[in-house]
């Protein structure tokens, strides 16, 4: 059986606040993002009665926003699994991690999901901005 993740995290290439919220309150009954410090965002949603928080980060890695979940209480097991249902519910290219991160594994090498179902393992290294 597949283990939950502690959290989940994916990066998104582009996308319309409104279309991120509308999106968030459809899966976790989340309220409007709302500003959180310069290039942040910050709600909390829920899901099965557990508190989701939520952080949006703009322009974390190369463009890409960040969006956190800080809870294992999400409708999904595993970054790919958020990474798919982003992709389509808001039509845009996500990225997240391929797995748990274990010592020795490439930090370059990311798992990317494109609307339309197309996804693949790539790499992407940090670019250091």
């Amino acid at each position: 059986m597949m283990e939950r993740y502690p959290d989940i995290e994916i990066y998104l290439a582009s996308v319309s606040l409104d279309a991120l919220n509308e999106w968030l309150k459809n899966t976790l009954i989340a309220p409007p993002l709302s500003p959180a410090g310069k290039g942040q965002w910050k709600t909390r949603g829920q899901y099965q009665g557990d508190c989701v928080p939520v952080l949006l980060v703009d322009k974390a890695a190369d463009g890409f926003a960040s969006l956190w979940f800080d809870s294992n209480h999400t409708p999904w097991m595993t970054d790919q699994e958020c990474a798919q249902q982003a992709a389509e519910a808001l039509q845009t290219e996500i990225r997240c991690s391929l797995g748990g991160w274990h010592p020795g594994d490439d930090p370059d090498r990311f798992w990317q999901v494109l609307p339309g179902g197309k996804e693949g393992a790539i790499e992407w290294p940090d670019s250091g901005r």
